[in-house]
């Protein structure tokens, strides 16, 4: 099981990587969206907000009326974020879950 420090990592190496290829992502994600993660065996979650294709106001804490969330095991968050899991056999297999518009869903498909 991963700590909640490495999951905290994870998400910030996330936010770094859409940061670095802020202007390809902005093309591609062209809205402004709330979104959380929980992360479910260790019982904590974090959130923060995704604008032009970065990941800003990153901080722990759930947030309830996120409109993207996503819901992974410690281990899995970790995988995801450093390419060891595909994200849409992780997600059609329940391993994770994201709860999005389809819109959305559409969208975030394009940086997956």
């Amino acid at each position: 099981m991963a700590t909640v420090d490495e999951c905290r990592e994870a998400l910030q190496k996330l936010a770094a990587k859409l940061a670095a290829n802020a202007a390809e992502a902005r093309e591609k994600l062209d809205f402004d969206r709330s979104l959380a993660c929980r992360v479910t065996d260790l019982d904590i979650a974090f959130h923060g907000q995704l604008q032009g294709g970065q990941i800003s106001g990153l901080t722990d804490g759930d947030d309830p009326r996120a409109k993207i969330k996503l819901t992974a095991s410690s281990d899995d968050l970790v995988a995801l974020v450093n390419g060891e899991l595909n994200v849409m056999s992780a997600w059609t297999s329940g391993r994770i879950k994201i709860d999005a518009g389809v819109f959305d869903l559409l969208k975030l498909r394009k940086l997956l």
